[in-house]
């Protein structure tokens, strides 16, 4: 089981830059792909960002954030990051934190999320 709580969302300008952070609880996280995904209002639920769990620490992009996100994790601090930089208006959503215990095939456990407004 992984309790995950998202920070770090807010209001921007579109240009600028937000840092998310995912703090995770157990003693099993390093273990663990994590991911980002956003849901709009209105739309459904993408995908945003993962880093699997080996020591390759291999990243994975949605082609809309590719060059302007970047996912890490701190296995020591239990914690998964986004930097969010050049922001636009419609990177604006909930944005919440999972934790996949099979590679990223399927995440098993989400935050509550938190929301970035980004207005232009």
């Amino acid at each position: 089981q992984v309790q995950l709580v998202e920070s770090g969302g807010g209001l921007v300008q579109a240009g600028d830059s937000l840092r998310l952070s995912c703090a995770a609880s157990g003693r099993t996280f390093s273990s663990y792909a994590m991911g980002w995904f956003r849901q709009a209002p209105g739309k459904e639920r993408e995908f945003v960002a993962a880093i699997s769990s080996d020591w390759s620490g291999g990243t994975y992009y949605a082609d809309s954030v590719k060059g302007r996100f970047t996912i890490s994790r701190d296995n020591a601090k239990n914690t998964v990051s986004l930097q969010m930089n050049a922001l636009k208006p419609e990177d604006t959503a909930v944005y919440y934190c999972a934790a996949s215990p099979n590679g990223g095939h399927r995440f098993d456990y989400w935050g509550q999320g938190t929301q970035v407004t980004v207005s232009s």
